[in-house]
């Protein structure tokens, strides 16, 4: 497996470009199976999430091109085959927003059980309940969700017990060919869900309410094709933003959306940055000085999110002061905590509370990547460290940032990935 090998102790400054949402490209391109019509996708980040959402829809029998700029045209006019098999699945959870696009646009689906990142419970009871309501038959054995709605979906109005992106998402996508109205309450606000839905709008779909707790669709007969660039990713951006903060640089973040990070901005103002924002950037300084420890508590949008509870833990390990860091969306959240102790991080973790109290300074060791985003906060622990980090399973980290390293290395960082040869057995 890949590593990458970090030489802490540079000030990271310059600029760097934010890539395509992933969290918005993977939907998208799913939302592809409900157009018999040519579709055109700009801002796709590369990553290997998007490469395996592209396998799998190549899979059922689409024809996607890559074109320059990772402008993705996708036709899914041949599709015949609506199985998501495990060996793709089980890489990653968004995959099972292929079932309400199969479901509305073929009346049939069988969907493997999602795997991907470890962080605790994430269950598909929300997506299964919302498509009974709207009509469909499902069975699950042998691992699989199996799907059919032989007449059709039909409009309903549906009520979350609990906020769900990609149960939001699969219920939209899927009432966009039911037959009527469907209402979703309790909806998910996160602006990737807006961007979906003016995805979907921009094929003909009739979607309002996106971006508030209460969604409206109007079935239609057919989607058409179209053109549509996805929105830059708030994730990656902070991300970058707290590269930054923790080394005591000035990053300025290019091609991004600060209308889409309030709650973020607000904790990094909060560390003593000073941040000049603009309508598609934002410049954060630290001139040199050492952050302020900041309070986390993860909710979501408009909260802090919590796939930036991990970086900011990070950040807290060297700062000034101590912080509490409170995780409400998964349970099993903290498994970078421990990786963070082994480079001299001050964190103790009770339940769903992490108290970070900040050192003067992290030591550089061998640590292991555990998920998507605690991959992340050990990049950027190793920025600020004494001596050498090897961080080890950065496949996770290939999952959701596009070249990560050449990004960090523009900054000024010491970074390089060590590629681990394939042996073959005989």
């Amino acid at each position: 497996m890949d590593k990458h090998v970090i030489v802490g102790g540079k000030v990271l400054n310059g600029e760097v470009k934010i890539s395509g949402a992933k969290n918005s490209a993977l939907p998208i391109l799913v939302a592809c199976l409900l157009s018999e019509e040519p579709i055109s996708i700009a801002n796709i980040p590369h990553l290997q999430d998007v490469t395996t959402i592209m396998e799998l829809l190549g899979r059922m029998g689409s024809h996607l091109t890559i074109k320059d700029h990772m402008i993705i045209e996708v036709d899914t006019s041949k599709v015949t085959d609506c199985v998501a098999p495990y060996e793709l699945v089980r890489t990653m959870r968004a995959s099972i927003l292929v079932l309400g696009p199969l479901l509305a646009r073929f009346n049939q689906a069988k969907v493997a059980l999602p795997g991907g990142c470890a962080i605790g419970s994430r269950p598909v009871d929300l997506h299964v309940q919302g498509m009974c309501r709207l009509g469909a038959e499902i069975e699950m054995r042998e691992g699989y969700i199996y799907a059919s709605a032989p007449q059709g979906l039909r409009g309903a109005e549906i009520y979350f017990e609990k906020v769900t992106v990609t149960g939001t998402e699969n219920l939209m996508m899927a009432a966009a060919l039911a037959r009527g109205t469907t209402i979703l309450n309790n909806a998910a606000l996160e602006p990737e869900v807006v961007d979906l839905a003016n995805f979907l709008n921009s094929m003909g779909a009739r979607i309002e309410g996106a971006g508030t707790s209460r969604i409206e669709i109007e079935g239609v007969e057919k989607l058409s094709g179209c053109h549509y660039s996805v929105i830059p990713d708030r994730i990656e951006t902070a991300t970058y933003l707290v590269a930054g903060a923790i080394t005591g640089g000035r990053v300025t973040v290019k091609n991004t959306d600060p209308r889409l990070l309030p709650s973020v901005l607000e904790k990094l103002e909060a560390t003593g940055a000073s941040l000049d924002i603009k309508p598609r950037s934002i410049t954060l300084d630290m001139r040199g000085n050492r952050p302020k420890a900041v309070d986390i508590d993860t909710r979501p949008f408009p909260g802090f999110p919590t796939d930036l509870q991990a970086q900011f833990m990070a950040l807290n390990t060297i700062a000034e002061g101590t912080a509490v860091i409170c995780e409400h969306i998964f349970e099993n959240r903290f498994m970078h905590a421990e990786e963070l102790r082994r480079m001299g991080a001050d964190i103790r973790v009770q339940g769903n509370q992490a108290v970070c109290h900040g050192v003067n300074h992290l030591t550089g060791a061998p640590v292991r990547a555990t998920d998507l985003r605690a991959s992340a906060s050990l990049v950027l622990a190793g920025l600020v460290a004494h001596g050498e980090t090897i961080v080890d399973r950065i496949y996770h980290i290939d999952r959701g940032y596009e070249c990560i390293e050449e990004k960090l290395s523009q900054l000024g960082a010491d970074i390089h990935r060590i590629v681990q040869k394939k042996t073959s057995s005989k």
